[in-house]
């Protein structure tokens, strides 16, 4: 299969495709989406097979407004439009109960709930509005690896596998969208991002609670990046917590460190090994995803030191996909072990 790059002058070209049942990777504000048709069964099942995808992971539908929700959802919650007014169109998901019989299996994973999102993104509004169907957005990246924050990394991981890709050149926020779990009678937030807890709860005027435990092997997840693993490049990745850490150690042509610009002035390695995460978090969240990329499409290195950020809710949805990536592993000590780099 050819995977066009389409303009956003093209637009039309790529929704006819939708249409047809084919794959179409879509631009939003915070990652890059894999768009099928949600009403199309057998165009959402191909999204699995394209991402590699595990097919008890669900869904996100992508939808131009509320109007087109409330088609799919049960009911829209008085605290669901506090949130949409405020929110929407934004890097903020809804799980809500889902209508029956109004989208596939496939798209819910056979749970009673579904997750929705209307993104920032004026090229896939007018995408979405024109085809007049929502789309599954899940990430257009092969499945457990970082996300696409361009139509390049797009390309990378999805060439020949997918119908198009419409470049709406790179993502402004980086990091995937908040979700919260309006299903249930004390909201939960099942996945961190650019909107924070405290944000939902101040306009939802009510405790916002955070989601802390794992899904089990033969549990569904409610939402996306809950059970599998996500983000990390073949590389190990290792979280360091305390920047004087980064002195302490031993670097060779094999290592890559991920920081900001102050903490990589300080360290001797060669330029190619070191990526930049910006001056902020702000940067460090728009950057850490292609960072990774970066670093994964380099077979000579063997371990990324990454900086971690630590103490407010604005740095959760960075340190959520961060401890993914790494597995949890931070630096804490380390020792050579028959050659190999170990934690201790």
């Amino acid at each position: 299969m050819e995977t066009k790059i389409f303009l956003p002058e093209e637009i039309d070209a790529a929704a006819k495709l939708l249409l047809a049942g084919e794959l179409v990777a879509f631009p939003t504000e915070t990652v890059y989406g894999l768009g099928a048709l949600a009403t199309n069964e057998k165009a959402v099942k191909n999204v699995y097979a394209a991402k590699g995808r595990p097919s008890d992971n669900p869904l996100i539908v992508t939808v131009a407004d509320e109007t087109m929700m409330s088609k799919y959802a049960r009911a829209v919650p008085k605290r669901a439009k506090k949130l949409l007014k405020k929110f929407w169109p934004g890097p903020l998901t809804i799980l809500l109960e889902v209508k029956p019989g109004s989208l596939p299996e496939a798209v819910t994973g056979g749970l009673k709930t579904v997750a929705f999102r209307c993104p920032d993104n004026k090229l896939t509004h007018a995408l979405i509005t024109k085809l007049g169907y929502p789309i599954v957005g899940p990430s257009a990246n092969t499945s457990t690896k970082p996300s696409p924050t361009t139509a390049q990394h797009v390309f990378h991981d999805l060439n020949g596998k997918i119908a198009g890709i419409i470049d709406g050149g790179p993502t402004k926020v980086g990091l995937e969208s908040t979700i919260i779990d309006l299903s249930v009678a004390t909201p939960i937030v099942l996945r961190p991002g650019a909107i924070t807890p405290e944000e939902l709860g101040a306009v939802l005027q009510e405790k916002v609670l955070i989601n802390s435990g794992k899904v089990s092997e033969k549990d569904v997840p409610k939402a996306p990046g809950m059970k599998y693993r996500h983000y990390a490049p073949s590389a190990p990745v290792i979280i360091v917590d305390n920047l004087a850490d980064f002195k302490a150690i031993t670097y060779d042509n094999q290592t890559a460190v991920m920081a900001l610009n102050p903490v990589l002035a300080e360290i001797d390695l060669p330029q190619a090994n070191k990526f930049n995460l910006g001056d902020n978090l702000s940067d460090a969240d728009h950057n850490l995803f292609a960072g990774l990329r970066y670093f994964d499409d380099q077979p000579k290195i063997k371990q990324i030191y990454v900086q971690g950020f630590n103490g407010s809710p604005a740095t959760m949805a960075y340190m959520n996909r961060l401890e993914k990536a790494a597995a949890g592993y931070h630096y804490r000590g380390w020792s050579s072990l028959s050659g190999k780099i170990k934690n201790i």
